[in-house]
């Protein structure tokens, strides 16, 4: 990111971001403690919140052996880090490099076995995403029960328990921001023992209307609303989400809402349903892409693509059911039924991390890609080249590499809270990348227009788009991705950032706000 004032974010309360994902995660390799630091714009933008802001510490939970060593080391209280190019523990002369105080929260192990593999992943994450085939799933029983009470309450009591005990350590007024689906409890009970506490959550995933959360048990969807309304703001990606939040409310709890305001009433408090589309942090991918390694790895493909000639399909994505890759494949697999003259001319570079590799569902997903894709490359293969060249493991720089030089980028998802593939690909195309993107994408109500508009159940429409895509005159290909470009650029992690702080400042009244302009 650009280099900042002393204090961009001029806030006279304190502030404590709460995720379950740290920032910055130690294990011990041949001996030696490392630390290494979590990467994208969230945690970029957010420890540059809390290095900034006087007194402000990031709570997250311990998720590692060496995590827990850290935590038991500083018995239990914040640990100071530096957020250099290679982080560590703060003991002594820090040199120029920021620091950062992190507080873990350790988690008994089966709590957390129930927390995050039973409830958080996969039935909130598939509630969420329309991914259960209501025919087969969820079966809801005792194990479930069981786990919701034991581990998704126990966890968000637990960092509920330490956030008060930060907030306390105050004077009882600080702003706390909680991120995603691990926490919808954490707002109310931190409530309960600081009620001059200032409350938001960031939602990054899809909110489903009404009759999606009607698969849970009444109590369990009662108990994770109302914990929401804890909160002074609860926000989304888009104004999709927040409406469904604030439906949610009104036909699952009864109460008022105003659509017009955004705006739902829990007893005497107003809770706002705010939408900030997160974006990613433009100067660092642009850096990146200029890199030494990035470099390297794009003249490997623009020689393998000089070599194969004709076009290239990208898409970037983890092995999650609704990221659509199976529908994806299939159709490009239609695009080359319908267009013979494309065989041999267009590759499909796919680089798919494997994901939750512990979710039976995930595993059977996985399963059903490479069956796909080798039968696709089977029917297609053409003098020893395979149209598919898929890439099960994580390699972002390459994946940046193929961003540059693609012709296409591919983004289908069933669901999505925002999807930056989509940001990213735009902002370093080299080729004038056409976008391909699902409507039911947080990115689509930012970048839709500029866009080639996928219908994610409807193949046949998918590998019309993908066409279109192919063929689009270069002239249009250019508008298009300047002006999507452009709307990344102007709106990048920081501003998303700002606007949520604004507008708590305004809803709240009990801060002043004044942002400094960047150095």
């Amino acid at each position: 990111m650009a280099e900042r004032s002393a204090n961009r974010w001029q806030l006279d309360v304190p502030v404590i971001v709460a995720s379950h994902r740290a920032p910055v995660q130690f294990r011990r390799e041949g001996g030696r403690r490392l630390a290494r630091r979590g990467a994208g714009g969230l945690v970029t933008a957010l420890l540059g919140l809390v290095r900034e802001i006087p007194d402000a510490v990031w709570v997250c939970a311990a998720s590692t052996e060496e995590d827990a060593a850290v935590v038991a080391e500083h018995r239990g209280k914040a640990i100071p880090i530096t957020l250099g190019p290679l982080p560590r523990i703060a003991d002594g002369d820090t040199g120029d490099d920021p620091v950062a105080m992190i507080r873990m929260v350790e988690i008994d192990p089966a709590a957390r076995e129930d927390f995050y593999s039973v409830i958080s992943n996969p039935m909130l994450w598939f509630v969420q995403h329309g991914l259960y085939d209501l025919t087969r799933a969820p079966n809801i029983d005792e194990v479930e029960h069981e786990a919701f009470e034991h581990g998704y309450v126990a966890v968000n009591q637990a960092f509920a328990d330490t956030i008060a005990e930060e907030v306390e350590s105050r004077g009882g007024r600080a702003l706390v921001m909680l991120h995603d689906y691990h926490f919808y409890l954490v707002a109310a009970l931190v409530r309960q023992r600081c009620p001059d506490v200032v409350l938001s959550h960031f939602v990054h995933i899809p909110w489903p209307g009404p009759d999606a959360w009607r698969v849970l048990p009444p109590h369990m969807r009662d108990q994770l609303l109302t914990g929401l309304l804890g909160n002074d703001i609860v926000a989304f990606h888009t104004e999709r989400f927040a409406r469904n939040f604030l439906l949610c409310a009104q036909e699952l709890l009864g109460l008022p809402i105003d659509l017009e305001k955004m705006v739902v009433q829990y007893g005497p408090r107003t809770i706002a349903a705010k939408t900030y589309p997160i974006s990613i942090d433009v100067d660092s991918l642009l850096e990146t892409a200029q890199s030494k390694a990035v470099r390297t790895r794009l003249d490997d493909l623009e020689a393998w693509l000089a070599a194969e000639g004709g076009k290239l399909i990208v898409r970037v994505d983890r092995t999650d059911p609704s990221k659509n890759i199976v529908r994806g494949f299939l159709a490009f697999e239609r695009l080359l039924d319908d267009h013979p003259e494309l065989v041999g001319k267009v590759r499909f570079l796919a680089f798919l991390q494997p994901s939750r590799l512990d979710v039976p569902e995930y595993v059977e997903y996985i399963g059903r890609i490479g069956s796909v894709v080798a039968r696709i490359n089977a029917k297609y293969t053409r003098g020893g080249e395979a149209p598919i060249d898929l890439r099960l493991h994580e390699d972002f720089l390459t994946a940046v590499a193929a961003y540059s030089i693609c012709d296409v980028v591919m983004v289908n998802s069933i669901a999505d809270g925002m999807n930056l593939v989509a940001k990213e690909a735009v902002c370093v195309s080299r080729r004038n990348a056409v976008l391909a993107l699902s409507e039911n994408t947080g990115a689509h109500e930012e970048l839709g227009a500029f866009a080639v508009t996928l219908y994610p159940f409807d193949i046949q429409q998918q590998a019309d788009a993908l066409y279109i895509a192919l063929m689009m005159p270069e002239e249009e290909r250019r508008e298009r991705l300047e002006a999507a470009a452009q709307i990344v650029r102007a709106n990048n992690v920081t501003k998303w950032l700002d606007f949520q702080l604004s507008d708590l400042a305004e809803f709240t009244g009990l801060w002043s706000w004044h942002p400094s302009e960047p150095s």
